[in-house]
């Protein structure tokens, strides 16, 4: 279970859960640097570390020994009606795609320009559009231009190519045996992003468009509030228990899975679309980060310096709309760069031709780090990152996933063994570093608060829950 020493995971700002309850999620506040951001989360890990009470954080995006059936207990969040319908929500996922493939983890990136860029970048585009408006149609240009390199993203920074057979029992044609327990891609770079993880036939032709801010709410608010025929034989509500909030294409938005979403402002518990049309885009979430599970926080500074300049070329780079025959060449090179991005002469589907993957991220790379240099007048360290990055297109046994793959078959470990090693070595590092006196209180106070407001929302009187998803799904 959730320890109680972290507070209540439905109402904690930092550390709350994902599918499971054994599943942590770290949430940043947002910084002006990535610095600030970076310092926050090894705190909240070090915090973590502290009160787990002999467990451990896994180190690996792919679970460690899973049955599929059992043993995954879902997160639980009270039985408040914003409680029951996040259990619930998670509940639909496992009867929708199984409990392993929720179990899999990953980094999301938040991204956003301050506000004073806006308005001096809407005169240099000589638009009279107004700013809430003009905004979120270049954070969606942005959207458009991250899908396009996306696959970039998942040949530097996916660093799942083995997993334990017990998530994968049959195998699948791109895996082969490393020893008895493991299944690896020998040039796999995130099996988490192909087609063994995320990438489910479930949603594969679910297309949701990015070519503006309308195009997107209405193609969610579709895929919620269209009934699925698969979903229905599942059942919503059998024997007085809800298997699924409803028996939709999707349950709620965040079901849809995708390389980067536009999020609106916090603060509400509306659902995304409204609040999108509402407010706009406030900022972006990229979700193609697998964990680094050479690093302690499961992220580096260098990956993160990386991702802010390849973002802001993301905007400032020209985004015309995306036909479907162009999501169709996002959609194979992301899947084919999951599957075998480090084997040798790959070639990658772009614009009707077949163009070798490092001549591609090539040319990519070098647009980024214009971007990295105007950054780095302060010497943060931008174009290093740029450069670390160029290093690894030319030399595949540079990236995490190959060196995830090195360090195994150099030690003789099997997935489960490598990972325990360095999940054990994270928790050592993270117990022996002290938290200031501040930071210590500002962590237990958190959790001490979170605890609180949970109690306090149990306590309020409201609607049924039937009344609340009604109101829920009737804003949509």
């Amino acid at each position: 279970m959730h320890p109680a020493r972290l507070g209540a995971a439905l109402t904690h700002p930092y550390l709350t859960t994902d599918y499971s309850e054994a599943l942590l999620e770290f949430v940043t506040p947002a910084y002006p640097t990535n610095w600030e951001m970076f310092q926050f989360l090894c705190d909240s890990h070090c915090f973590v570390c502290q009160n787990l009470d002999g467990e451990l954080l896994w180190a690996q995006s792919m679970p460690c020994v899973v049955n599929p059936n059992q043993g995954l207990p879902i997160a639980s969040y009270g039985p408040s009606n914003i409680g029951q319908m996040k259990t619930i929500y998670r509940r639909g996922l496992g009867y929708r795609y199984g409990r392993a493939m929720q179990a899999i983890a990953g980094i999301h990136y938040n991204y956003s320009l301050p506000i004073s860029f806006w308005e001096p970048f809407r005169e240099q585009r000589k638009s009279a559009e107004v700013l809430g408006r003009f905004i979120s149609a270049q954070y969606m240009g942005l959207v458009r231009n991250y899908r396009r390199l996306a696959w970039l993203f998942i040949y530097l920074f996916g660093a799942s190519p083995a997993l334990c057979k017990s998530f994968c029992t049959e195998g699948h044609e791109i895996l082969e045996e490393l020893e008895p327990s493991t299944w690896y891609g020998p040039f796999s770079t995130s099996l988490r992003i192909s087609d063994i993880g995320y990438r489910n036939k479930t949603q594969a032709g679910l297309q949701i468009s990015a070519n503006s801010l309308a195009d997107y709410t209405a193609g969610l608010a579709a895929a919620v509030t269209t009934p699925s025929a698969g979903y229905r034989k599942i059942g919503i509500r059998v024997n007085g228990e809800y298997r699924q909030l409803n028996a939709n294409v999707l349950q709620i938005e965040n079901e849809y899975y995708s390389a980067i979403r536009p999020k609106p402002a916090t603060g509400s518990d509306d659902p995304p679309t409204a609040r999108l049309r509402e407010t706009g885009v406030e900022y972006v979430e990229v979700r193609t980060l697998d964990i680094n599970m050479l690093d302690p926080v499961g992220v580096s500074q260098n990956q993160l310096r990386f991702a802010e300049a390849a973002l802001i070329y993301c905007l400032l780079a020209e985004s015309k709309p995306i036909d479907a025959a162009e999501q169709a060449e996002i959609d194979a090179r992301d899947l084919l760069v999951a599957r075998e991005g480090r084997k040798p002469g790959l070639k990658l589907p772009e614009n009707g031709r077949d163009i070798f993957l490092q001549d591609s991220g090539i040319t990519l790379v070098d647009r980024i780090q214009e971007i990295a240099a105007i950054l780095d007048i302060g010497g943060e360290g931008h174009v290093a990152a740029v450069e670390a990055q160029r290093a690894a297109l030319l030399e595949p046994k540079l990236t995490p996933s190959a060196q995830v793959l090195e360090n195994m078959q150099a030690n003789g470990q099997s997935f489960r063994e490598f990972t325990l090693d360095l999940s054990k070595a994270h928790a050592e590092y993270f117990r022996r570093l002290r938290l200031p006196p501040e930071k210590m209180a500002l962590f237990t106070g958190a959790a001490e608060r979170s605890l609180e407001r949970a109690q306090a929302l149990e306590q309020l009187p409201g609607p049924s829950f039937e009344d609340y998803l009604a109101g829920y799904f009737g804003k949509i």
